[in-house]
């Protein structure tokens, strides 16, 4: 693509202004006024330097001014709602489409980082899939200790239906989007996996066909990794899985148009060329093959990128009253006649308990020490745990240990007298639904804000691909942004926002090191899905 010709509705808005990158000799700006501290930023350093990835960037907006930087803004929200990119929130039950809330200053990491945080992904997503294959087999895992029983065979997301079942290459959870945080040192952890049906990612395409629209001068002068690959390798990913030879079809089942994140799906049949269908487009007949209803009548399907829950999806085996899924579609998984992307079960290890045995299930199955950090995880059901986080609610995050979208986190730093004692009660009743981890600041990155250019919270949300052939991890991810001032929750539905996200070829920052360590547990944060 010639990034010196932007095409789509922004056209015009390449130059409101200068757009000639700032050469390094030049005196530093005064502008913008900036300093995180004693906060951990992702672009400054304290006293509001730039680091070094940053400088180009930081040195360009002094440039442009904040009037221009507004502008751009207004034109990036404009071009947002002229291509229709929404996301959905409930207000009392009913959902309701907003424009996707998107903040133009990027984020930066420099590529040698994300070559560790690359490897840490493919490390931390084969592990599990080994994990998950093997909780449906022999599960080794329990009988030599690594973890107890209870955690699979108790796991509201064991489906003892699965059990024996060999999808192709023993691959369980084909995509992953993992949350990765930074603490108010600068180091890194993960902290979650999103397994089950992991939304964002056409968030994170989005994000950055519209930043190359408003700083196409920026792409010329900075070495960024695309992004736009993913879609190619999920399509290669999505065939390599299919039980036919030759070209396979493949479809993507979505609950449908009032689903949250209809968005992403319709956004991903179209980028991969295949057909949107929901449950009553496909049939199952009695030779166990998944067929497609079309104008011209039945057509085999092989592949299925399902992003319909495991509960919903097959009424003859799972909720017998869901509209949703197909009848017979776990049949034609079982006797593999069709894929399914990801596979029903693979959401055992979506879960925060699983969560925090990760680093032991690395050891496990891998026999290598993790590269990327764990946060230290409270287990309620643990009696001892349990009255450790009752006596310490107030510097805990306490979280379900099954829902996603931020829904039901409690920050106790932020949390009223009322809410605690809520959160305790709940704890009581039900001990084995919650977890609860410490409490640090998530580092943040400059948004462009009311009062001009603030530091605000922000999560990192990368996707890893896995298949027979091999694995893929996005260059960069979703970045998130905690758009209220002191927010730790980043999700949209919460009232975040989100970033494009640069993996640059540039220097690091000496005065902060890698930020990564080995095997370590160590650190804390919030979590959810867009």
């Amino acid at each position: 693509m010639d990034l010196t010709q932007p095409s789509g509705t922004l056209g015009a808005v390449t130059a409101p202004t200068e757009t000639t990158a700032p050469t390094r000799g030049d005196a530093a700006p005064r502008w913008p006024p900036y300093d995180p501290s004693p906060l951990f930023d992702e672009l400054v350093g304290p006293g509001g330097t730039a680091r070094p990835a940053a400088e180009a960037l930081w040195e360009h907006f002094a440039r442009l001014g904040p009037g221009a930087l507004t502008e751009r803004q207004a034109a990036a929200d404009r071009e947002i709602r002229a291509i229709g990119v929404t996301f959905t929130v409930y207000d009392g039950g009913v959902g309701v489409d907003r424009p996707w809330p998107f903040d133009i200053i990027p984020r930066i990491i420099p590529r040698d980082h994300w070559q560790i945080i690359e490897a840490g992904l493919v490390q931390r997503l084969s592990a599990l899939n080994l994990f998950i294959d093997d909780c449906y087999h022999d599960q080794r895992a329990v009988t030599e200790g690594v973890v107890p029983a209870d955690l699979v065979s108790g796991s509201p997301n064991f489906r003892r239906e699965c059990v024996g079942v060999d999808p192709p290459g023993g691959i369980w959870a084909h995509i992953c989007g993992s949350d990765l945080i930074r603490d108010d040192q600068g180091f890194w952890y993960v902290l979650e996996d999103n397994l089950r049906v992991p939304s964002g990612v056409s968030y994170l395409l989005e994000n950055r066909m519209v930043t190359k629209h408003i700083f196409p001068e920026m792409f010329r002068h900075y070495s960024i990794e695309p992004v736009d690959p993913y879609v190619g390798r999920l399509a290669a990913m999505l065939a390599s899985v299919s039980p036919s030879t030759g070209d396979p079809t493949i479809v993507v089942l979505t609950p449908g148009i009032h689903n949250s994140a209809y968005f992403e799906h319709a956004f991903l049949a179209q980028q991969l060329g295949v057909e949107l269908v929901e449950g009553n487009d496909l049939v199952v007949l009695d030779d166990d093959c998944v067929y497609a209803r079309t104008i011209d009548g039945l057509e085999r399907v092989d592949v299925i990128y399902r992003r319909v829950d495991d509960l919903f999806l097959d009424p003859e085996v799972f909720h017998p009253d869901s509209m949703l899924g197909v009848p017979g579609i776990m049949r034609a998984w079982k006797s593999g006649r069709v894929a399914l992307v990801n596979a029903p079960g693979a959401g055992l290890a979506d879960d925060k308990k699983v969560y925090s045995y990760v680093p032991d299930i690395i050891r496990f199955y891998l026999d290598e020490e993790p590269i990327l950090w764990t946060i230290p995880t409270y287990r309620c059901s643990d009696a001892d745990s349990r009255a450790e986080v009752l006596d310490n609610l107030r510097e805990l995050v306490v979280k379900p240990a099954n829902e996603s979208g931020g829904y039901g986190v409690l920050v106790g730093s932020q949390a009223t007298d009322e809410e605690l004692i809520t959160a305790a009660r709940q704890i009581r009743d039900d001990p084995n639904r919650w977890v609860a981890q410490p409490i640090i600041q998530l580092s943040t990155a400059p948004t462009l804000c009311e009062e001009g250019i603030a530091p605000r919270h922000v999560d990192l949300r990368p996707f890893t691909l896995l298949g027979p052939d091999g694995a893929y991890v996005t260059r960069g991810g979703l970045t998130r942004v905690a758009r209220r001032k002191g927010s730790l929750i980043v999700n949209s539905s919460q009232g975040g926002g989100s970033k494009d996200t640069w993996v640059v070829d540039a220097p690091a920052d000496p005065r902060i090191g890698d930020g990564f360590g080995t095997g370590s547990d160590g650190g804390v944060a919030t979590e959810g899905t867009p």
